[in-house]
């Protein structure tokens, strides 16, 4: 398992296809996925899995697995991917966690080490997040890094029009932002 990075309390490394069943605690959760309007079946969390191993092939990057240091609990997946903005492709921070793991700061902390990861390994200009209206939580993770809402787009999921909105952070506000 190859390591990405490392913050305070969390280790980010690339899934395997061993990650499945941790996978499954997120995307076959239907609360956690109120933004996907679904839980995943076995299929969609197989596919999701090689989505992101073939990003890491393709683009060397993906989402990542998220793991506390302490105990080596996965508690969710954060990373980069390619998203299609209106402004082409640009370089989106996501994040996804188990419930269990929600409120403990990991979502900030972990975007964080991938806002930073963008910026000073993949020398990205700017970072957006691609975030539906309805999620508060997400979006104030967003804002913690700095990030302003810009614009709004909807997103196709299931045969169902959702309305998101565009965060975005360029890199020389960014190195303004405290890291508190």
């Amino acid at each position: 398992m190859k390591e990405i990075l490392q913050t305070r309390r969390l280790r980010l490394r690339e899934m395997t296809k061993a990650d499945f069943q941790n996978l499954c605690t997120i995307l076959q959760d239907e609360k956690a996925m109120y933004a996907y309007e679904h839980a995943f079946s076995d299929e969609e969390v197989r596919d999701w899995l090689e989505r992101q191993l073939e990003r890491y092939r393709s683009d060397g990057f993906g989402l990542w697995a998220v793991e506390r240091k302490d105990t080596g609990e996965f508690v969710g997946q954060a990373g980069l991917t390619w998203q299609e903005t209106g402004r082409g492709q640009e370089i989106e921070i996501g994040y996804l966690f188990k419930r269990s793991a929600w409120h403990n700061g990991y979502a900030t902390e972990a975007a964080r080490g991938c806002k930073r990861y963008a910026f000073e390994q993949l020398g990205a200009s700017r970072v957006v997040s691609i975030i539906r209206e309805t999620n508060h939580a997400s979006q104030q993770v967003a804002r913690r890094l700095g990030m302003k809402p810009i614009g709004k787009m909807v997103k196709h999921y299931y045969h169902m029009d959702m309305p998101h909105l565009v965060f975005a952070l360029e890199k020389e506000e960014a190195d303004g932002v405290s890291e508190l």
